[in-house]
């Protein structure tokens, strides 16, 4: 196996997690199960990390990661969030405004990438995903099992600080879009 191949299987990882975590998030699992979702969803947030710390220290950056990490991380924080909702451990208002800006800057990458232009997440943006990250494995952790009174309310806390930095690095990105992307006179007319 070539150094390339192991930051791409870790992005991949993430891929195959998704359908476990659906199944160990459902309302009303027993603890042990809670425990293996919220384990997993740990193990995939740090190989998050991993993949793209490996692949700039190996200089194996390869398109399939360029493109499929960011997927990879989108698709574990939606399915956390979603799953959190029906178990009343989140507002799906919450998770709309973080899964809307995600949706924003997706395209606005897409729109970018066509034109050559690669806009690179910012420090606030990194910050966000990690804040993200400790929201929801403290949201997801079950009760009982630490002696943290308030347990899920903090972690409701520390989502509304990240919801407040997603929401701050999105305009950050969409203003940094429209200040390098301007569309060609034939892009006006098609629209």
């Amino acid at each position: 196996m070539s150094l390339s191949a192991i930051p791409n299987l870790l992005t991949a990882f993430r891929f195959m997690v998704v359908p476990f975590l659906l199944f160990c998030l459902q309302p009303g699992v027993e603890t042990w199960l809670a425990l293996v979702g919220f384990g997993l969803f740990v193990l995939a947030a740090i190989t998050d990390y991993l993949d793209g710390f490996l692949a700039r220290r190996w200089e194996v950056q390869t398109s399939f990661g360029t493109l499929m990490d960011p997927l990879a991380d989108k698709i574990l924080i939606t399915s956390a969030l979603i799953m959190l909702i029906p178990m009343g451990r989140l507002s799906a208002v919450v998770a709309f405004l973080i899964l809307a800006r995600e949706l924003i800057i997706t395209g606005l990458r897409g729109v970018a990438a066509s034109s050559g232009l690669v806009i690179a997440a910012s420090g606030l943006g990194k910050w966000k995903t990690f804040i993200q990250i400790v929201a929801l494995a403290t949201l997801m952790f079950p009760l009982g099992i630490l002696p943290i009174p308030y347990l899920h309310e903090i972690g409701r806390l520390i989502l509304y600080v990240a919801l407040f930095l997603t929401l701050v690095s999105g305009a950050d990105y969409i203003g940094k879009f429209y200040k390098l992307y301007t569309p060609t006179t034939q892009e006006l007319k098609d629209t």
